[in-house]
């Protein structure tokens, strides 16, 4: 297969890093990552099959890693070398054309009895991603015995396998996985009819919660928060009330709400009173920080995509007495039905395709991972590869 590997590699880490915070448009030349030919996966075990991917999206995880920014929380659950891509649509061997699932719960591992977490269908909390039968990995594109989605061939178990319809083009298919993991997030923020919610940040996992937000719940009025024009005009066509810059934030749930400013001797001003609920889906620490002020006392603060080790404060938690809820993955949500089910649901009534922005070859990878890196600024919003181009 033609594969962009990730490989452990400390001075190009190293580099990274650096490069990340200096030079951005170094990063995909010094990053641990090499395009070539390389053995094709083998089928682990019985219940496994071989998936071709067609799209594969490049998420902000993949960036933090390649960047040298994600945590090292995660290095038990991670195997290396592998294959980066989590957002696949791709192909049977029979032609059938399917979205993974990537978690690689117990069920994928071959371990029985499942542990509690799987059984309950919780499988984004399952405790056994470092056991079994393939090597640790939390999810697909990080597991050196699967593949991922940035090469052409990867392998999955059945359970991990959900068919995409035939109405659902391959760039809103691609996009099943980040809407699954909005539309956890969205249901375990458990909104009320009539709430003020704020979404800040409006890259692909900002929109999609956007779409969950406005098709999944009776929410009052969805303010988001966009930095670039093309955020901003997606999230109004996606069923945002009102859009906001991150400078001018605070002074609008303020308006909306009549909450009263408090303006801090050192730091940034705070309100009392404010949104019941704010999705932080940038992974951005300051973008949480703010989301932790502008939230009324007792409401909740859902973390959608994933934080860095940045140091926050936490006053206003305490202070207001918030709850701050983390949303990974998916699973079966408390209405039995599966996220996925969900997702692919959405992916039939809404026009997710037009998220997807450009499509590269895995031979113009640099190209790629520079654009997604500063993608709102390009005015994009996903950026994929596309693994049938030359």
């Amino acid at each position: 297969m033609i594969a962009i590997e990730f490989s452990r590699s400390v001075p190009r880490y190293a580099a990274s890093k650096l490069a990340g915070r200096t030079t951005p448009g170094l990063l995909p030349f010094v990053a641990p990552l090499r395009v070539g030919h390389y053995d094709d996966p083998e089928l682990p075990g019985e219940g496994w099959v071989r998936v071709a991917p067609a799209l594969s999206g490049i998420c902000g995880s993949d960036l933090a890693m390649i960047a040298g920014d994600a945590s090292f929380y995660f290095s038990p659950i991670i195997s290396m070398p592998f294959v980066p891509g989590h957002e696949v649509v791709g192909r049977l061997d029979d032609g059938t054309r399917v979205v993974i699932e990537p978690v690689l719960a117990c069920t994928a591992r071959g371990i029985e009895p499942v542990c509690a977490a799987c059984a309950r269908g919780d499988v984004g909390l399952c405790v056994r991603t470092a056991h079994g039968i393939i090597a640790p990995a939390l999810q697909t594109g990080f597991c050196e015995d699967t593949g991922g989605g940035w090469g052409t061939v990867l392998v999955a178990h059945e359970s991990q396998i959900h068919r995409v319809p035939d109405a659902v083009p391959d760039e809103a298919a691609v996009l099943i996985e980040p809407l699954a993991c909005a539309v956890h997030a969205v249901l375990r923020a458990n909104v009320a009819p009539d709430e003020l919610v704020v979404v800040s940040g409006a890259g692909t996992m900002g929109l999609l919660t956007i779409v969950a937000l406005k098709h999944l719940t009776n929410a009052g009025r969805i303010i988001a928060v966009a930095k670039h024009g093309r955020q901003q005009r997606e999230a109004i066509r996606l069923g945002a009330d009102d859009v906001v810059t991150p400078d001018t934030a605070t002074r609008a749930v303020r308006l909306a709400t009549g909450a009263h400013l408090h303006t801090a001797e050192m730091g940034d001003p705070w309100l009392g009173g404010g949104a019941d609920v704010t999705f932080e889906c940038s992974g951005n620490a300051g973008a949480l920080d703010t989301c932790l002020r502008i939230t009324r006392g007792r409401g909740r603060v859902v973390l959608v995509g994933l934080p860095g080790a940045a140091k926050i404060d936490l006053a206003p938690v305490w202070h207001r007495e918030l709850d701050v809820l983390g949303a990974y993955t998916y699973g079966t949500e408390a209405n039995g039905q599966r996220t996925f089910d969900i997702a692919i649901g959405l992916a039939q009534r809404v026009d997710l395709s037009p998220l997807v922005s450009a499509k590269y070859p895995l031979t113009r990878y640099a190209e790629a991972i520079d654009h997604a890196m500063d993608a709102g600024r390009l005015d994009s919003v996903k950026v994929v590869f596309d693994l049938g181009a030359k």
